[in-house]
């Protein structure tokens, strides 16, 4: 469904994708894993059309997003749902506005009808009955839940999650995990979900694609890319594993 091309970019002196390649499989969860600023967002920026690349392409469906023009590129974010780091909520609006908000921005359903819609998300994602809560009022997962169901609103082909659970603990990660490799089953769509969690990408990955210096250095399915030979994918495994020893 996805494929990224030769793709570079920097910001100023700062060479921060340096010739990306990868081909994200329709219908599955891929995760893109690696360290903390090694372009990981920036990268995912460039898929949903926010970011344009220095050189290189990257295909939807066969469709070049770097060949679009502004109208035809909001036409295209419209096949994808976003689940943005830390939810990133809008403060003040309820949570039933904040999962109405790409459908009054991208339809012309009335107000009943974004209402149904609304209470279905958010029915979908466990939070049933939430919709006159303010973000202040929810809990970290919560807020996560409720931007997983804004994400979901328009019925995208592809779901992109960016660090979907930093910052939560073990037992509410698992649940957002949970939540992803649960709404992936049932809906049967793309998704593409960012972290530097090894333990995220292998519990909820069906490949898994390494980016470390600007480039994509392994990708696979999780059960070969453990055994993997490449000098960098086992120092990363062996740091987050001696973390975890630690903590």
């Amino acid at each position: 469904m996805i494929e990224i091309r030769d793709l570079y970019k920097s910001f100023g002196d700062e060479q921060v994708l340096r010739g990306v390649n990868l081909a994200i499989p329709k219908g599955g969860i891929m995760v893109i894993l690696g360290r903390s600023g090694t372009g990981k967002s920036v990268l995912l920026k460039h898929i949903i059309g926010l970011i344009k690349p220095d050189r290189g392409q990257i295909l939807i469906d066969g469709t070049d997003l770097t060949r679009l023009g502004d109208r035809e590129m909001n036409e295209m974010r419209k096949r994808f749902g976003m689940l943005f780091q830390e939810a990133a909520l809008f403060d003040s609006m309820d949570v039933a506005h904040n999962v109405a908000f790409p459908l009054r921005e991208h339809t012309k359903l009335k107000g009943e009808e974004i209402s149904g819609i609304v209470a279905a998300k958010l029915e979908q994602v466990g939070l049933p009955g939430v919709e006159d809560k303010m973000p202040s009022e929810l809990s970290g997962g919560m807020k996560r839940r409720v931007g997983l169901a804004r994400a979901l609103a328009l019925d995208p082909q592809i779901v992109l999650c960016d660090e979907p659970t930093s910052g939560l603990d073990p037992i509410m990660s698992r649940a957002i995990e949970d939540l992803i490799i649960e709404t992936q089953n049932r809906l049967g769509e793309t998704f593409v979900v960012i972290t530097h969690n090894m333990h995220v990408a292998f519990r909820i990955g069906h490949t898994i694609a390494m980016l470390d210096t600007g480039i994509i250095v392994e990708h696979g399915p999780p059960e070969t890319f453990r055994q993997s030979s490449n000098p960098t994918v086992q120092a990363f495994l062996a740091r987050e594993e001696g973390k975890e020893m630690m903590e």
